[in-house]
């Protein structure tokens, strides 16, 4: 038995009932398109206008940050992707809940997003690591691995934003 329903039971369910009545994180195709109570005042295509300007602000901040510790400073890569990361989420948190999700403070929501970060953080650093490495030593060597690293998080990051973070209270 799993949830209450069983296939033994009489009258058929469809998935999408059965999935409906189970609570979970919302699935891609429930993705909310337009704002519901305790969410923000601002529609979802002005949220993607404002994420990706914010977003692009917030990359040139980490790839500035990322390029100057790695190539002038000599750090390892993975250090400076790090350093740069926090720089670049800090940033991109600060703008995105003011301005983009228009949320109000609060300790439930920062804690969420440490949460998130780390998860993006671990995902980033290891993509752009992992490519770093496997990628020919050539000028786009740098560049397109920090390009496919950070657009994989920032995937991640708008999704669990919208629908998760920032409709906690």
């Amino acid at each position: 038995m799993h949830g209450g329903y069983t296939w033994q039971d009489s009258a058929p369910v469809s998935y999408a009932a059965h999935v409906q009545a189970q609570p979970h994180l919302p699935l891609p195709a429930e993705i909310p398109l337009v704002d519901e109570p305790g969410g923000t005042d601002v529609d979802l295509k002005t949220q993607i206008v404002r994420f990706t300007l914010t977003g692009g602000l917030s990359a040139v901040v980490d790839y500035g940050i990322y390029s100057l510790l790695l190539n002038l400073l000599g750090l390892p890569v993975s250090l400076a992707k790090a350093i740069s990361f926090v720089a670049g989420t800090t940033t991109a948190y600060l703008i995105n809940r003011r301005w983009t999700f228009k949320a109000e403070p609060s300790r439930a929501r920062f804690f969420a997003v440490v949460a998130l970060y780390a998860v993006t953080f671990a995902v980033q650093v290891g993509i752009n690591a992992a490519l770093y490495a496997a990628l020919p030593d050539e000028w786009w060597r740098q560049p397109l691995a920090f390009v496919i690293a950070q657009g994989t998080a920032t995937v991640i990051n708008f999704v669990v934003q919208r629908v998760v973070i920032f409709k906690i209270a």
